[in-house]
């Protein structure tokens, strides 16, 4: 542990970016988080890698992983959380599995149940909010995959707000009548997926749900631009919308 505080230490300087995309610099700020297992209510276990900030109580920040799942990098992003602050908590819906590859990543994420996935979140997201070193405020974050589960969490359990990194928000708006927290999004222009028209009318049904309009951020970028180990990293579109990000988060979750 003194080797890895030691080399954090030695980064403490270092933008999120630079630390992602340095595999030493990942592995020794995700091995800094703490495996923490519940169990659900059907007697299934459920992980997340757990940090906390120097000073608590403290606000928290639930994170969603990729399709590729609990990985160094969403472990890193939480370690930069409690850096920052924050109570980190970053759920695992793979049950420990991360791929390696599209296909691998692929056959995992089809083989979530969203049953299980929902409760699993709304148990973290109660654990944590019972957990005497945070504050009334948690938000969830989530990225691609994780993106959509963002959303599906702060509904399920509202939050004090959700960021969605390109992911789906493909809702109507009696669903969206349940969020309690505003919403930021960071999408790419050159997204196929993740588009325009599906945001457009995530737009509409928050309207019609009578929430705040979501704050929406558009990058000259594609699909998974905020992930280093990508071939389509952007880094200063990354850097750009993790400072919009902290920014949202200290405004809705420490103001």
């Amino acid at each position: 542990m003194f080797a890895r505080r030691d080399i954090m230490k030695g980064a403490a300087t270092l933008p999120l970016a630079a630390i992602l995309a340095d595999p030493l610099l990942a592995r020794a700020a995700a091995e800094m988080t703490e495996d923490v297992k519940l169990t659900l209510d059907d007697g299934q276990s459920v992980t997340a890698a757990v940090i906390y900030p120097e000073v608590t109580p403290a606000p928290a920040v639930l994170l969603i992983h990729e399709w590729w799942g609990l990985n160094d990098q969403i472990k890193a992003v939480a370690a930069e959380l409690a850096r920052e602050g924050y109570v980190a908590v970053a759920v695992d819906l793979y049950q420990g599995k991360v791929a390696s590859n599209g296909d691998e990543a692929g056959q995992y994420m089809k083989a979530v149940k969203p049953e299980t996935a929902t409760t699993t979140l709304e148990k973290w997201i109660s654990w944590t909010r019972e957990n005497e070193k945070t504050t009334d405020n948690l938000g969830t974050i989530g990225w691609c995959f994780g993106g959509g589960w963002a959303l599906n969490a702060s509904i399920a359990a509202p939050t004090e707000a959700t960021i969605v990194y390109y992911g789906s928000v493909a809702r109507d708006a009696a669903q969206l009548k349940e969020l309690k927290g505003p919403v930021m999004g960071h999408f790419a222009e050159n997204d196929k997926w993740i588009n325009k028209e599906m945001v457009d009318g995530f737009i509409e049904q928050m309207k019609a749900a009578g929430q705040p309009a979501p704050e929406v951020f558009w990058y000259d970028a594609d699909h998974a631009f905020a992930n280093p180990s990508g071939a389509r990293y952007d880094q200063e579109d990354a850097q750009l919308a993790w400072s919009r990000s902290l920014e949202f988060f200290n405004t809705n979750l420490k103001g």
